[in-house]
């Protein structure tokens, strides 16, 4: 059962690295250089086949937690660029 689950997020990973790219401005070719990786062990690394190691790479150099990897935050926050905590944003009037 915990492999099922486990395989369930490593399968959202791939959206999440597509989106986090998107989000922050890169694209896939360009992460996969700065991590020195190739465009396939990156694809690979995104559908889960991957170590804890490259994982941690994948999220400093997209500068989030390695559990941003696996799922959203919520819409009403957003991630301090200085470390890492995620911040509460509310509307103003």
């Amino acid at each position: 059962m915990f492999a099922y689950k486990l395989y369930k997020l490593y399968a959202y990973m791939d959206v999440r690295v597509k989106e986090l790219c998107q989000q922050y401005g890169t694209t896939q070719k360009d992460l996969a250089l700065k991590l020195g990786v190739s465009e396939m062990t990156l694809s690979r690394a995104a559908r889960g086949n991957t170590s804890l190691p490259l994982l941690e790479r994948i999220a400093s150099a997209l500068g989030v937690s390695v559990s941003e990897l696996f799922a959203p935050q919520p819409t009403n926050t957003i991630t301090c660029p200085h470390c890492g905590k995620p911040i509460r944003v509310e509307k103003g009037e």
